[in-house]
C-alpha cells in the first residue's frame, strides 16, 4: 500500500495494487481488495469481506461481513450488503469449465437493500432503494422499490426509501412512508416513484437519521 492514503486499512487487510479506493472508505479485519476493483468514498467494508479485481463500488456503499464480491459486478452508491449474503458471476458453473473471459454482469442500483443470508443469482439488475428480504433467493431483475421475500424471490409489496414498508394505496393511488412522510405513486404498472424527492437526489440530513424502530412504525397488517 501507499504510504499516504486517505482512507483507512485494517492491519489484517490486503489491499492488492493498482486498485482505487475513496476517501473515508473503511476496510476491516481479514478483508481483500484485488488489483483493479474501484472503490468509492465513504464506504465500509465489514470482517471477511472479499472485493475481486474489476468490480466496480459506488460511494457510500455498506457491506457486511463475509461477503463476496465476483468480477463482473457493478455496485451503484448507498447500496446495503447484508451479512454472508451471496453473489455469483457465473450461471452454470462446472469445475472443468473455464468461463473468466465470460463473466456474467450484476447490477446493483443506487439505494437497494440486499438482507443477510440472502442469494443474488448473476445477470440481473436490482432496481434502486429495492429490499431483499433475509435469505431470499433472487434470479430475475427486480423492478425500483420492490420488496422481495422467499425463494424463489417474488414481491411482497413496495419499499419506501426509508426501508419501511408502504400501506395500501389512497384512492388517488398515493403511498405515505410512515417514516419520511415521503408520497409514493405508481406511475405506470409495476413502476413506482417517489413524488417528493428525486431518486438520485441525497436524503437531506434531517431524513438521514432513523429515530423509529421498524416495528414502532410499521402499517397493520403487514
Amino acid at each position: 500500500m501507499s504510504e499516504k492514503k486517505d482512507y483507512f486499512a485494517h492491519e489484517s487487510a490486503y489491499i492488492d495494487q493498482p486498485c482505487e479506493i475513496g476517501k473515508g472508505t473503511k476496510i476491516w479485519h481479514f478483508s481483500h481488495i484485488m488489483k483493479d476493483a474501484k472503490i468509492g468514498q465513504n464506504c465500509i467494508f465489514g470482517q471477511n469481506v472479499n472485493v475481486a479485481g474489476s468490480v466496480v463500488i459506488g460511494n457510500n456503499v455498506k457491506v457486511q461481513n463475509n461477503v463476496s464480491i465476483y468480477t463482473g459486478t457493478i455496485i451503484e452508491d448507498d447500496v446495503f450488503l447484508g451479512p454472508s449474503c451471496v453473489l455469483t458471476n457465473v450461471t452454470n458453473p462446472r469445475s472443468q469449465v473455464v468461463r473468466h473471459s465470460i463473466y456474467e454482469k450484476t447490477i446493483f442500483r443506487r439505494g437497494a437493500t440486499v438482507g443477510a443470508n440472502a442469494t443474488v443469482v448473476c445477470g440481473i439488475e436490482l432496481g434502486r432503494y429495492c429490499f431483499i428480504a433475509a435469505g431470499a433467493v433472487v434470479a430475475k431483475d427486480v423492478p425500483d422499490y420492490a420488496l422481495m421475500v422467499g425463494v424463489p424471490a417474488r414481491q411482497a409489496g413496495w419499499m419506501s426509501r426509508h426501508g419501511i414498508r408502504l400501506p395500501k394505496p389512497d384512492s388517488d393511488g398515493i403511498m405515505v412512508c410512515p417514516e419520511s412522510g415521503y408520497r409514493y405513486k405508481e406511475v405506470a404498472p409495476g413502476v413506482l416513484r417517489c413524488l417528493d424527492l428525486d431518486e438520485e437526489a441525497p436524503l437531506p440530513a434531517d431524513m438521514a437519521v432513523g429515530k423509529k424502530s421498524y416495528d414502532e412504525l410499521k402499517q397493520n397488517g403487514d
